[in-house]
């Protein structure tokens, strides 16, 4: 059974910085795109990172970039997302995905879908 767990959320300062956790089982996750999503109150849910099958097909939200790392981890079948300088609008539920599907143009990754499976997300709240 395909089973995602989120680990690492909490509550930190304005510009601190936490490391995500998802814990894969049921499948092999190098085989798969991989994502970061998130969801704040109100607010539709949002890709903020994924990673491809593919060495180098990445992609951030636009408000992730530069702050924001996504990687895998094989050994312990794993995706992480190391956030620094986290601000207030980072606040939300973050969950991780498998089996995403990233988007392209002709400028390159543009996006980021996920549909089939989620973990049940980490609670990440900025506030001084």
């Amino acid at each position: 059974q395909v089973q995602l767990v989120e680990s690492g959320g909490g509550l930190v300062q304005p510009g601190g910085s936490l490391r995500l956790s998802c814990a894969a089982s049921g499948f092999t996750l190098e085989n798969y795109a991989l994502g970061w999503f998130r969801q704040a109150p109100g607010k539709e849910r949002e890709g903020v990172s994924c990673i491809g099958t593919i060495d180098g097909t990445i992609y951030y939200a636009d408000s992730a970039k530069d702050r924001f790392t996504i990687s895998r981890d094989t050994a312990d079948n794993s995706v992480y997302l190391q956030m620094n300088n986290l601000k207030p609008d980072d606040s939300a539920i973050y969950y991780c995905a498998t089996d995403v599907s990233l988007v392209y143009s002709y400028s390159g990754i543009i996006g980021c879908l996920g549909d089939d499976y989620w973990g049940q997300g980490t609670r990440v709240t900025v506030s001084s």
